[in-house]
């Protein structure tokens, strides 16, 4: 199976399942993203975002 993504665009891609899976950035673009893992595999993300004034 084979999958195609765009090399100019900023992103992170989790591959679970055999899917790949774009993760949300952060919704005011400075942040975190913290990817969990189960027994080998990806199981959920954590995004966690700071607001700047």
């Amino acid at each position: 199976m084979f999958a195609e993504i765009d090399l100019h665009d900023n992103a992170v891609y989790v591959v679970a399942g055999g899917r790949i899976i774009q993760v949300d950035p952060p919704p005011s673009g400075y942040g975190k993203q913290e990817i969990s893992w189960h027994n080998g595999e990806p199981t959920h993300s954590e995004i966690k975002y700071t607001q700047k004034f």
